[in-house]
């Protein structure tokens, strides 16, 4: 892998996308490009000198904040220090503005092959109706997304799962994931969870024989499983066999069939999911 995009804020779950991200670099071959997004203070013309803060004049505001600036240059740097010093290429991304954007203009810069992100914590009702900032990345970068949730510990990535429907024609994705479980020495299942609530149109055994004819798997690494909701089922495996890592891929969808009519399980899972999770990309 050339590079990985790692977003961070210096919060604790920074440095669990840091940890996830050095777990799937290879040393001097691939570079982490270490990323913080920083949004400045405006100034308010209606305030006042004096009326800033409470005991805080406007000047001593504004020194206040290019300190801070001044200081999160030099975590910045010290995070790609800490990095060269164990043997990594990183590199430091100074942008201004929201993560979205920063990591949206990094894209177009610097042509990542993955992104990993930390994830906050649980979205609310909007989060999960429209989508945080983690969902939207996840769901719309052009390469793969590697999603960390704040309760995760990490320290390898042995037992992965894949989800899939056995909907689509997905070995593009699969290629990319064998790869990767090559290096990581990884043991992959394909999941599947049969649910009423998720159409099954295609026969599951035109893929699986597809599957099989292109890559080396055996049946026990194909799993099926009947739950009443795919999420909480997926969810319950990954439990169940103490996966380390989720890999699910997306796909375009319409306004209609995301929100309404068959709404995303991936959209869900980035906000849910206690498992770190890699989205992978459907073109």
């Amino acid at each position: 892998m050339r590079s990985i995009l790692i977003a961070i804020d210096f919060s604790e779950n920074a440095e669990r996308a840091l940890a996830a991200a050095k777990i799937i670099a290879e040393k001097n071959v691939t570079e982490l490009l270490i990323l913080h997004a920083y949004q400045p203070y405006i100034a308010d013309v209606n305030v006042t000198p004096g009326n800033v803060m409470p005991g805080i004049g406007g000047s001593d505001f504004l020194t206040m904040t290019t300190e801070l600036e001044g200081e999160f240059h030099k975590r910045l740097d010290g995070y790609v220090a800490d990095l060269a010093a164990e043997g990594f290429n990183a590199k430091a991304i100074w942008a201004l503005g929201s993560v979205q954007s920063a990591i949206e203009e990094a894209i177009n810069d610097h042509v990542p092959d993955m992104i990993v992100i930390g994830r906050t914590g649980t979205g609310g009702f909007l989060d999960k109706l429209i989508g945080s900032s983690a969902t939207q990345i996840a769901l719309n970068s052009p390469c793969p997304v590697l999603v960390v949730p704040p309760q995760v510990e990490l320290s390898q990535f042995k037992n992965v799962v894949y989800a899939t429907q056995f909907e689509y024609e997905e070995n593009n994705i699969l290629r990319e994931v064998f790869v990767l479980m090559n290096h990581l020495g990884a043991k992959l299942t394909l999941l599947k969870i049969k649910s009423d609530s998720q159409p099954d149109v295609q026969p599951d055994n035109q893929y699986i024989a597809e599957i099989k004819s292109h890559f080396t798997i055996a049946n026990e690494q194909i799993v099926i499983r009947e739950n009443r909701h795919i999420l909480d089922g997926i969810e319950a495996y990954c439990d169940e066999v103490k996966a380390d890592l989720l890999i699910m891929s997306t796909r375009e969808r319409s306004f209609i069939e995301e929100y309404l009519i068959n709404p995303s399980i991936t959209r869900k899972l980035v906000v849910d999911t206690h498992v770190p999770l890699l989205v992978f990309h459907l073109k």
